[in-house]
């Protein structure tokens, strides 16, 4: 098994390697007043190209930044210069928030090797190291995909879970929003969360400088969350984004048999036929 993080030092040795291939993940929420692809052109890790959730994505649907099918992720991914042989180190502005989504992705269609640079673009920067503006051109490459089903949930299932509850649902957005206090960003959903479903914001799983705390404290918050660590797991937040952090924390824990409702909130919210609970889990 490979690793799951790099530091800056580790990439800064690899920078030009043909067998490393960097990609930038950057995407904000509207309230952040951030644009990821802007700031990838200012100033971004050499090599580095970007990736586009809002663009590799699934168009026949209204729900964000959805999953494409494995020929449009394959079509994109090697545009981007790709190969799912490649060693592919994965990073953010923020340190820790999307680029645990664009790392599951990559697995998801069967990438090998996928590590996210810890702390992400801040930690770069922090070391004093080099930038490059601009938009990298990479050479096409092949990207072969074959999609991995047991990561991903759809509605259908992730229903048929809480209905046989054969699997823990963690939500991993904040608390307010979880307990229905506080209104969800995107208009028309409702406030709440799943019957059943038990909270970890993503927020708490890494430390003020966007890394992941150490197993022991991870394992704890979902223990405390009464999130059961010896069942499946399936995570979710209000679009598929941050749910991945939280996955991508219990594969530090070693907890693999984990998946993404990739419509979460942004779909269960909108619909007329979902029950929704409100207040503590």
């Amino acid at each position: 098994m490979t690793e799951l993080t790099v530091s800056a030092d580790w990439l800064k040795e690899r920078l030009g390697d043909p067998r490393v291939k960097i990609v930038d993940a950057s995407w904000y929420l509207a309230a952040q007043k951030r644009d990821g692809k802007a700031e990838y052109l200012a100033g971004h890790i050499p090599g580095a190209v970007f990736f586009d959730i809002d663009a590799i994505a699934d168009h026949s649907t209204d729900l964000p930044h959805m999953l494409p099918d494995p020929a449009a992720f394959a079509a994109a991914a090697g545009a981007l210069g790709l190969s799912e042989s490649d060693t592919i180190v994965v990073y953010d502005g923020l340190g820790l928030f999307t680029a645990p989504r664009v790392w599951w992705t990559l697995k998801v269609f069967g990438a090998n090797d996928v590590r996210v640079l810890e702390g992400g673009l801040p930690a770069w920067k922090g070391a004093g190291l080099p930038l490059q503006s601009g938009a990298v051109k990479p050479k096409q490459a092949l990207f072969s995909a074959t999609f991995s089903p047991k990561m991903v949930r759809s509605f259908d299932e992730v229903r048929a879970h809480l209905t046989a509850r054969d699997a823990a649902i963690v939500d991993a957005r904040a608390a307010a929003r979880f307990r229905g206090e506080a209104p969800e960003p995107r208009p028309g959903l409702a406030s709440g969360h799943m019957p059943g479903a038990r909270n970890v914001p993503y927020d708490t799983l890494a430390d003020d400088q966007g890394r992941l705390k150490p197993p022991n404290e991870i394992r704890k918050l979902f223990q405390d969350a009464g999130v059961d660590l010896s069942s499946p797991i399936v995570t979710s937040c209000g679009s598929g984004v941050t749910a991945a952090v939280l996955l991508f924390a219990l594969a530090r824990v070693g907890k693999f048999d984990v998946s993404i409702y990739d419509g979460s909130w942004t779909e269960w919210g909108s619909r007329a036929d979902t029950p929704v609970a409100t207040g503590p889990a």
